[in-house]
């Protein structure tokens, strides 16, 4: 069903790009920097039944290096095709204060116990720039994103984890301030909620352009939201610090 459904809603964007002028633009937008750590990361597995543990408060985590990558191909100046690559595993380690049911597998108190929070997102992306002016950029679009998350928890003698692979639709927006030359302030991101769930990927900072090939940009990300189902209930926060690599063609 979702095959068929990215297929129906990609296929006429696909269409109106061959349709339109050659003029075209390549982009690689290569990202780093660090997870500065999660806000919250609550979860609760099976949703009934389970226990309600928040891994950010009861266990501990270090800041970690990220990497993500996103091609794109700017057509007739105003409409954008983009595919992103975006791993992500967050680490914990402690001792929780209470017995936890994760997964229907009991895992006992102060224990030492690690917990993996793996969130990798693949997406692509159609915006079309309603404003493409001199200082001004601003578009929007949709984001058809394929959501592989697993949480797995181990302690000794002990493991459970929980894949959760699934289609994501998702708003696409953009907004570029170039007030000189060289420097614009950028706000980018995609999110959408619904009953059950939601999902929030946001970047705010700035690039530098040193030649119309290359600009730096660096800022502040924020990945926020999860699912409450009858499965499952997820939610986290998680907070970096980005530094990125701008090419152009």
């Amino acid at each position: 069903m979702n095959r068929i459904f990215l297929s129906r809603a990609i296929a006429p964007v696909l269409l109106l790009l061959f349709a339109l002028p050659l003029r075209a633009q390549f982009r690689i937008d290569a990202e780093s920097g660090l997870v500065l750590g999660t806000a919250y990361t609550d979860v609760r597995i099976p949703n009934q039944g389970g226990t309600l543990v928040d891994l950010a408060e009861q266990l501990s985590t270090e800041p970690k290096v990220f990497y993500r990558v996103r091609l794109g191909y700017t057509i007739a100046n105003r409409h954008t095709i983009s595919a992103l690559y975006a791993p992500l595993t967050v680490r914990y380690e402690g001792q929780f204060n209470q017995n936890i049911n994760y997964n229907n597998v009991l895992f006992p108190a102060n224990q030492p116990t690690t917990a993996y929070y793996k969130f990798n997102s693949y997406r692509l992306t159609y915006r079309y720039d309603f404003v493409a002016s001199e200082h001004w950029r601003v578009g929007a679009g949709f984001t058809a994103k394929i959501r592989d998350a697993n949480t797995r928890f181990e302690t000794e003698g002990r493991q459970s984890d929980y894949d959760n692979v699934g289609f994501v639709p998702l708003l696409n927006f953009y907004a570029a301030y170039t007030p000189g030359e060289r420097l614009t302030v950028l706000l980018e991101g995609d999110a959408l909620g619904a009953k059950q769930g939601r999902a929030e990927d946001i970047f705010l900072g700035a690039a530098y352009k040193f030649s119309p090939a290359l600009s730096l940009k660096a800022g502040y990300r924020v990945v926020e939201g999860g699912a409450d189902t009858e499965e499952i209930y997820t939610f986290t926060w998680i907070n970096y610090a980005s530094v990125g690599v701008l090419l152009t063609f």
